[in-house]
């Protein structure tokens, strides 16, 4: 490791894990200055996650592969560290000359608080804190309307970021372009490594696929998309949620195949990061206040069986079961589970999404609030609160020989099998009544 007396900048990894278009890799190995890359298992994100979590088996398995080719490639390699992020960089400060920190941006309210705690940190010691925009293609304020407010609608800002995308891409040079200054990085020097064990955490079973994406994929996107059955997932998820892909490289991708549904899903991952941003009470309140005032049931038996795939609903429970078994849930079949629960057992939405966020691997904070907000109804969503999706016709329309059904719920036409939860048409009219009795809407309306 570089001498205690020789200035350096430390280059931060977070949700970028890979070396190749990584923004701030770029400008800190630009910068002149030894870089030492560190990663922090932050035991503030850790915490309650149970011992076999296959996200964290998947950051360890990803750092280490990292690591053998910084080695391999350059004599260098990443510190690894686990702990309360402030307390570690005091650490470094004693350790070291630190001259800067880089790292790309995090937009969830945990991480813009530990990354304000570790800014007023490092000016502290007359260190600086460089963060750059990676994980987005458009940051917090870039797609705004004409008074600077953010869109609260996903139509007009999509529409505004194709807009800006199109300028941009008409003048700018692609980062993955620019040839990092490997010869800036720390080398030939023991770094701190850790097992998973040492970090409180035993290797999973559950593995994160590698994902795939090609022409012939995004092509077909629109006509597979809504299929639960058919072979045609990229895997993209988990990949785009620790960085292990370069988001701008998909983009490129996905405008080369003309893939403008595929596209779309990108844009809607961007609009929920910037609603976040600019509205962080959504994590635990409803963006449409008045929304607060459902009274849910919130029938712990009932959550329970939707956990379990066991409501009688065969759709919704091979979603379930698919969710359990694997970490992965197909899109369709997300969106009818999640208003199942909402809509048909009335149970809070923040119960699912709290479950989602336990299970899935490809689990995003923004995405997985505003979406299940979406369906709730009490998110950004423009439809009617009186949207209820029936998980009968929803299978009927989109898994016909019942092939996805069949995978997971392999009884489905046995005695065994439960019946019905709840009648469909009486959950609807149950539905209706309370969410007009919460906002205050005439029963004869709607």
């Amino acid at each position: 490791m570089a001498e205690q007396s020789t200035p350096l900048s430390i280059f931060w990894f977070r949700r970028d894990l890979r070396l190749t278009d990584n923004t701030a890799l770029i400008k800190a190995l630009a910068a002149g200055k030894p870089v030492l890359p560190v990663f922090i298992f932050d035991s503030n994100i850790l915490a309650g996650l149970p011992r076999d979590d296959a996200r964290v088996t998947f950051i360890f398995d990803t750092l280490q592969t990292l690591n053998a080719q910084l080695r391999e490639k350059f004599n260098s390699g990443i510190a690894l560290f686990h702990g309360n992020p402030l307390v570690i960089f005091e650490q470094l400060l004693h350790a070291y000359q630190i001259d800067a920190v880089y790292a790309n941006q995090d937009y969830e309210p945990y991480a813009r608080e530990r990354d304000a705690g570790v800014r007023q940190l490092l000016e502290a010691h007359r260190a600086k804190f460089f963060s750059y925009k990676d994980h987005v293609l458009f940051g917090t304020d870039e797609i705004v309307k004409a008074d600077n407010q953010p869109y609260v609608v996903y139509t007009p800002y999509q529409k505004r970021w194709i807009a800006h995308w199109q300028e941009m891409a008409s003048h700018s040079e692609p980062t993955e372009r620019i040839k990092p200054k490997w010869g800036n990085l720390v080398k030939g020097q023991p770094l701190p490594q850790l097992t998973l064990a040492q970090i409180g955490f035993e290797r999973s079973t559950l593995t994160v696929a590698d994902c795939h994406v090609d022409a012939p994929l995004l092509r077909a996107y629109g006509k597979n998309r809504d299929f639960p059955a058919r072979e045609h997932a990229s895997r993209l998820g988990p990949h785009l949620r620790f960085g292990t892909v370069s988001l701008r490289q998909i983009m490129q991708q996905s405008v080369q195949a003309e893939a403008e549904i595929f596209i779309n899903e990108l844009i809607w991952r961007e609009f929920f990061s910037q609603i976040l941003w600019h509205f962080p009470h959504t994590v635990n309140q409803s963006f449409k206040s008045r929304y607060d005032h459902i009274t849910w049931r919130n029938d712990e038996n009932e959550f329970r069986r939707w956990c379990m795939g066991t409501t009688g609903y065969p759709l919704v429970d091979a979603g379930m079961r698919q969710l359990n078994t694997t970490g992965y849930l197909h899109n369709r079949v997300r969106m009818v589970a999640g208003s199942f629960l909402c809509k048909h057992l009335l149970i809070d939405w923040r119960w699912g999404e709290a479950y989602f966020a336990q299970k899935l691997l490809d689990f995003e904070l923004a995405s997985n609030v505003g979406n299940w907000q979406w369906v709730a109804g009490c998110g950004v969503d423009a439809a009617p609160y009186f949207r209820i999706f029936n998980p009968g016709t929803q299978a009927e329309k989109f898994d016909p020989d019942w092939r996805y059904i069949k995978n997971w719920v392999e009884e489905v036409h046995q005695p065994s099998y439960p019946p019905p939860i709840v009648e469909h048409n009486f959950a609807r009219q149950r539905c209706l009544a309370v969410y007009k009795k919460a906002l205050g809407v005439s029963q004869s309306s709607g």
